[in-house]
Formats: C-alpha cells, sequence, structure tokens
C-alpha cells in the first residue's frame, strides 16, 4: 500500500486497484484476488473497464460487492452485469463523460484502445479512468497503448500497463509517462505477474519513468 494525499491505494493484482479514503471504498477491475477478500463485500464504488475475462470477474466481483455498491462500466459491460447485479445501481461511462457518484468522487470515462494490435479496437469504446478522490487526480489507463487521448489529462497518479503483447511495452508505457501524461506525484506499474508481464516490466519501468516517483506495488 502507498498513501498519496490521504488515499490508500493497493494493488489487487493484474490491473486491479483498491482505493481508500473518508470510509469509501473504490475497486477497479478485481481479477484473482487473494483470499483475504473472500466474502469481504466491502465495495461503495467498483469501476469496470472492459468486458476481458481478467476485468469482467463475476468470481471476484461477487467477493467484494454488496446490495449499496455503485457499478460504473463501459457499454460493452452493461448486459452482463445488468444480468448478474440486478439489484445495483449500474451507471454507464462514455469515453469523455464525468460522473459524479458520491460526495467528493467523481469518475471520468478515457478512451483505451491499441493502436497496433486487434486485441482491444477503439470501436468497442473501451475506457480506463480518472478517478477523483479527496482532491486527488489518479488515472487508471484501462488495457491500452500509447493514444492521443492520453495528453491534457494531468493526473497525480498514474496506473499504467508494461506487459506488452495486449497493452504497452515497458518502453511504451515509460515514453507515454515521461513525454505525454506527465504525472505530478506518482506512477505505478501494472498488468504484469498474472498473464503476461514480469516484475522486471515493472523495474525497467520504475528506472526509466523521470517525470515522477514511481512505486511498484505489492499484491494486497
Amino acid at each position: 500500500m502507498i498513501v498519496v494525499e490521504g488515499v490508500e491505494i493497493r494493488w489487487t493484482g493484474h490491473d486491479g486497484f483498491r482505493f481508500d479514503s473518508n470510509n469509501k471504498r473504490i475497486y477497479v477491475d478485481p481479477y484473482k484476488l487473494i483470499k483475504e477478500y473472500n466474502d469481504k463485500n466491502d465495495a461503495d464504488i467498483l469501476l469496470i473497464s472492459h468486458n476481458h475475462f481478467d476485468h469482467l470477474s463475476v468470481e471476484d466481483i461477487n467477493k467484494i460487492i454488496n446490495k449499496n455498491t455503485k457499478i460504473c462500466t463501459s457499454e460493452e459491460c452493461m448486459d452482463s452485469l445488468k444480468k448478474n447485479y440486478a439489484t445495483n445501481e449500474i451507471i454507464l461511462l462514455k469515453p469523455g463523460e464525468t460522473k459524479k457518484l458520491e460526495e467528493g468522487i467523481t469518475i471520468t470515462g478515457i478512451e483505451a484502445y491499441n493502436t497496433n494490435k486487434d486485441f482491444h479496437p477503439k470501436k468497442d469504446r473501451k475506457i480506463g479512468f480518472i478517478i477523483e478522490m479527496n482532491n486527488l487526480s489518479i488515472y487508471h489507463t484501462g488495457d491500452t497503448d500509447i493514444i492521443p487521448e492520453m495528453r491534457n489529462l494531468n493526473p497525480d497518479v498514474l496506473l499504467t500497463p508494461v506487459s506488452g503483447t495486449y497493452v504497452m511495452t515497458a518502453q511504451e508505457a515509460i515514453r507515454a509517462t515521461n513525454e505525454i501524461i506527465k504525472p505530478r506525484k506518482l506512477a505505478i506499474p501494472m498488468h504484469y505477474g498474472t498473464i503476461v508481464g514480469t516484475v522486471k516490466d515493472a523495474e525497467d519501468f520504475s528506472k526509466g519513468v523521470n517525470v515522477c516517483k514511481t512505486s511498484i506495488l505489492e499484491i494486497e
């Protein structure tokens, strides 16, 4: 865990994160959660970036969701989530839209897509997120390559994939961080160690970033 401006940031593995501040808890893309999350059911807000199995994982969602959890997601996930969680408030978030989900918490959808591979086509309207919580701006890129929509976001914290294959390589993520996104406070690598990518990818990324601090988190 790392604390930035009063927000606790935990990496839950792969592209998954948990954010805690002011008694509110946000999860993003839970997948292969460790056993400590079994029957936790403590999510105030759940963000799902797209419909691939390692992002929309019903098995993992069931561990952290409850009847009051607000779910905010991309268009392609709506049918599946409505079918499985009919009693929850399920909020559609399109690229470029901003939704206020709680007092002090707003979420903006940012395009996330591949430019030189076909796993995440732009036409699918998969998303990343700008999460504003406790006056901290966190950019979770989702599964993406370097794209023009990354410009002028000005986040405090960046969460970026580094594994290659389906997303940016470590070197591409370094370039995106240093030259395009330029986070003000911190960059954290993700999307490694589960399906593709290794700790070395995260280490290479951390060594190459020079515009802000970096942190390689342990899964918790």
